[in-house]
């Protein structure tokens, strides 16, 4: 009988399927290699099993021990399967944004689950980082494989991805295609196929708010291209160790909208019932090919996951009209909204060490309500003429201090295709303008009378 001994043992051999009507028109050969064909249903399988049989090996993880490991959902399923097959306990730490099908699955399979708050540095004792590595201290008997920095992730695809995709297209491949979070599905992969033939392409997939794609080009590790975003799985704010600039061509970024609607896209039109990221990929590879594709190209793009993942969130309507992501009568974006004011800037700024009485006049000066605050080009805090109003009816001698004694917090930055309709679930009373850095990085604020112009067709 040909039996497998348990659950971990199903792990790869994951098949590769031509995609027939997304790239139809286009030059090439378009294959997807489908990942929730894994027992967990994702690519992250591979990495969390190798982690662990790495650890046992080193002796650092031992009988009845605890694994203990920050996730965004995918990672901790197949650490978790790994641990029923081995015996062991799990925790895992996730950002709040993470969907509610993720956090149910992982309790499903006997872990525990402590949610942390998502719009967190990652030095932050709050954030998921900080939370598993603290557990890990407090713990006996515990490890903390750290998928990020742990070469054990990158490691697995070299071993196991890499492999089969180079024997399925018998060695055919011309370009691989994969969104980059922890960095090891994509540059593990990479690696093994550029040793195979170092011509193949390696276009890396990072979302809108994410700071790989400025660090390949640039080398710069940019803050300000950090930014909430709704985009599971993939992009970072952080610089794992796993990921190896050196093997990635070059990066797309895709926006969480673009991404949404292809997964839904890849469901509808080729039966591939997959997770946000696989639609950021595949989004992502179309914009690549449409201009560099020749006809005896094969390129391979990587689907991580399943659309149960999803189900309360891209595959819900209500939850994509919600976020702007649906076709609204107000689908235009902050993007368009800047492009319709024809060059002319509305940004005006005030340096920290500025007086607040500066701060006042500039905004007399030119009628508008509230000013970023800036220190050697950064983008620090805001001012706004309600806060000054308030503040200095408890100290009328304000206006002499420093704009940077009385300050708020910054102004968040938003994708440039962030919809009309994002934009205003954004502006409240905390937030009363938004800021946008266009492709030129030149930076532009929409406020509260921007969006109701705009919706209102003024």
């Amino acid at each position: 009988m040909h039996v497998y001994q348990s659950i971990v043992e199903t792990i790869g051999n994951t098949p590769i399927i031509r995609l027939n009507k997304l790239f139809k028109g286009i030059p090439g050969t378009f294959l997807a290699k489908i990942e929730y064909f894994n027992p967990g249903n994702s690519t992250k399988d591979r990495m969390a099993l190798k982690m662990i049989e790495d650890a046992e090996k080193a002796g650092i993880l031992k009988p009845g021990g605890t694994i203990i490991e920050g996730t965004s959902g995918n990672t901790g399923m197949g650490l978790a399967l790994t641990a029923i097959a081995k015996g062991y306990k799990c925790i895992f730490t996730m950002a709040d944004k993470q969907s509610q099908e993720k956090i149910n699955i992982l309790r499903a399979v006997g872990a525990e689950v402590i949610v942390c708050p998502t719009n967190v540095e990652p030095d932050d004792p709050r954030s998921y980082y900080s939370v598993a590595r603290k557990l890990n201290k407090e713990i006996p008997n515990s490890i903390y494989p750290n998928q990020y920095d742990n070469p054990s992730n990158a490691k697995a695809h070299y071993e196991t991805t890499g492999p089969e995709i180079w024997k399925q297209t018998d060695g055919k491949i011309t370009h691989y295609v994969a969104t980059v979070g922890t960095g090891g599905s994509m540059c593990g992969t990479a690696r093994y196929l550029k040793e195979q033939n170092k011509n193949i392409i390696a276009v890396g997939i990072d979302t809108y708010g994410s700071v790989f794609k400025k660090y390949k080009e640039t080398g710069i590790f940019d803050e300000k291209e950090i930014y909430p975003y709704l985009t599971e799985g993939f992009g970072e704010d952080i610089l794992p160790k796993n990921v190896d600039f050196d093997v990635i061509d070059l990066f797309i970024k895709v926006t969480d909208k673009d991404g949404a609607l292809m997964t839904r896209k890849l469901a509808r039109e080729e039966g591939l019932f997959v997770g946000w990221s696989s639609g950021s990929a595949v989004h992502g590879a179309l914009e690549y090919a449409r201009e560099h594709l020749k006809k005896d190209d094969v390129m391979v793009i990587l689907l991580p996951d399943h659309g149960t993942r999803y189900l309360a969130k891209v595959y819900n309507d209500q939850w994509m009209k919600d976020n702007g992501f649906a076709e609204t009568p107000y689908a235009a974006t902050a993007r368009h909204l800047i492009q319709s004011r024809n060059g002319r800037t509305s940004l005006f700024t005030v340096a920290k060490n500025a007086r607040v009485s500066e701060a006042i006049l500039l905004m007399s000066r030119e009628g508008i309500d509230q000013i970023p605050v800036t220190e050697n080009d950064n983008f620090i805090g805001s001012v706004s003429s309600s806060g000054l109003l308030e503040k200095m009816m408890e100290d009328p001698q304000l206006r002499t201090k420093t704009v940077g004694e009385v300050m708020d917090k910054p102004m968040l930055f938003v994708a440039p295709d962030s919809t009309l309709d994002v934009l205003s679930s954004l502006l409240n009373k905390d937030n009363k303008a938004v800021l946008i850095r266009d492709d030129k990085q030149q930076v532009h604020i929409i406020t509260q009378h921007d969006v109701l112009k705009a919706i209102s067709g003024q």
